[in-house]
């Protein structure tokens, strides 16, 4: 009597067969391994993103830390950039930076700038290496840590300014003899045809003391009104204390990054006193007639160039 065949049969082996099935395992495998780490990077990657530019965080970005960057070289014009490139870790914006020159006061953005960086924060808003550092190798930076100093006294500025052409036009910075309110500084720039937008308003000899210039406003508030030059200084003031205003306790040790302190800007903004200024060009015709006045302690030239347009 022949047994029952077996309703369930082992199939013979067959090694390509079994290839394939670990094969097909494999790559099944690997797929979906894949895509769940691209759903994770994806996930991870925007949520780092939103995370990064809540609320008005891009913004005030630029705000603290592209305005720093300013406050901290007076001797470069930089030109900040619009915010902000996103990385998973870090927000950042770009910067141009060019030396401020005799004909400077243009300022066409990062892209035309002698040199572009970029200012970054990493994901707890920590600036670790902002672009420049302790770099001030530019004349006006030099002659900025001489204010207060008693260095280049009028006496010998007086000197250099009459062996320059007095059809000549200079980058200067002007130190008083005593500190200036907003409303003596604009009668002083009057009575001079003066252009006093860019204001130091530290008395911090050899170093670079805290400078404002006008156009260097909090984007919340309103743009400079123009108007005659000798009459900005008190909308100068007025836009740095505005910054100051904003900056919080947590922003010092990104402040420090850049050489500020909070502690110093705040008593500058509020003493608001101006031991001196940058004219960004006048004549040295102009300058020989300046620095003569008592209230004036020295005149140091910075930078000289012809205008090459004025009929002679």
């Amino acid at each position: 009597m022949t047994e029952p065949e077996s309703e369930f049969q082992i199939p013979d082996f067959d090694p390509r067969r079994t290839r394939r099935a670990v094969r097909r395992g494999v790559v099944r495998t690997a797929l979906v391994s894949l895509s769940a780490l691209l759903a994770l990077v994806l996930v991870a990657t925007l949520g780092s993103a939103w995370v990064q530019k809540r609320g008005d965080r891009e913004r005030r970005m630029l705000d603290v830390l592209g305005t720093a960057m300013q406050v901290a070289n007076p001797g470069y014009r930089v030109s900040v950039g619009e915010c902000c490139e996103v990385s998973p870790l870090s927000l950042s914006f770009e910067v141009g930076i060019s030396p401020i020159r005799v004909v400077g006061g243009f300022s066409a953005g990062p892209a035309f700038a002698d040199r572009r960086e970029r200012v970054t924060q990493d994901f707890f808003g920590r600036v670790h290496t902002p672009p420049l550092g302790y770099g001030t190798e530019t004349p006006l930076t030099y002659a900025l840590y001489n204010v207060r100093t008693g260095n280049q006294p009028k006496a010998g500025m007086r000197q250099v300014l009459k062996r320059l052409p007095e059809d000549m036009n200079a980058l200067a910075v002007v130190e008083f003899t005593e500190p200036m309110t907003s409303a003596q500084l604009v009668a002083f720039a009057r009575q001079y045809g003066g252009c006093p937008e860019n204001v130091v308003y530290e008395d911090r000899p050899r170093s670079t003391p805290i400078t404002w210039e006008q156009t260097m406003r909090p984007r919340s508030m309103d743009l400079p009104k123009g108007g005659m030059c000798s009459d900005s200084p008190p909308e100068t003031l007025e836009g740095f204390r505005g910054w100051v205003g904003m900056l919080r306790e947590h922003d010092e040790p990104n402040l420090r990054r850049f050489g500020l302190d909070l502690a110093r800007l705040r008593k500058s903004a509020a003493e608001g006193r101006a031991y001196a200024y940058v004219d960004p060009v006048s004549r040295v015709s102009e300058l020989r007639k300046l620095i003569e006045d008592p209230r004036v302690a020295t005149v140091r030239v910075a930078d000289i160039t012809f205008d090459l347009e004025r009929p002679r």
